[in-house]
């Protein structure tokens, strides 16, 4: 059988980043992120849904988004869905659909009333933390 998972999303963060250890020492940080969708019902009225999604990030990553990432920034990531299962205090199985992020690009912060630059967003992938400032880019695909 072939499968494909790949997830990507833009979006705020709904709290500020929660760092944590694994036993083995493995960094791992857990974000909520919001992510909108707007659309125009039949009698033209426009409504706006909200989407709250988990996302799990490994590694220097994990201590990168911790350090750099707080509650309303945006950001745009590359990831996979993943399921966990497990058993609640009351004896009830739990599962939860939520995203590990391979690939995060921090987005600017934007005035209120302004529009975001996507363009001059921060890029961070893998053991790099994110420079201070990045240069605008005009290959960005989005």
């Amino acid at each position: 059988m072939v499968s494909f998972n790949k997830v990507y999303l833009m979006g705020n963060l709904t709290r500020d980043p929660e760092l944590r250890y694994t036993s083995g020492g493995n960094p791992v940080c857990n974000l909520g992120l919001a992510v909108n969708h707007r659309y125009r019902t039949q009698n033209n009225e426009l409504k706006e849904e909200v989407c709250f999604v988990t996302i799990t990030v490994w590694g220097k990553q994990a201590e990168n988004c911790n350090e750099y990432l707080s509650k309303g920034r945006a950001v745009f990531l590359e990831g996979r869905l993943q399921q966990r299962s497990w058993e609640a205090e009351d004896g009830q199985k739990r599962t939860r659909l939520e995203v590990v992020a391979e690939n995060i690009q921090f987005l600017p912060r934007v005035a209120p009333g302004t529009q975001p630059n996507a363009a001059a967003g921060e890029h961070y992938q893998g053991d790099n933390p994110p420079p201070e400032s990045v240069p605008p880019h005009d290959d960005i695909p989005f």
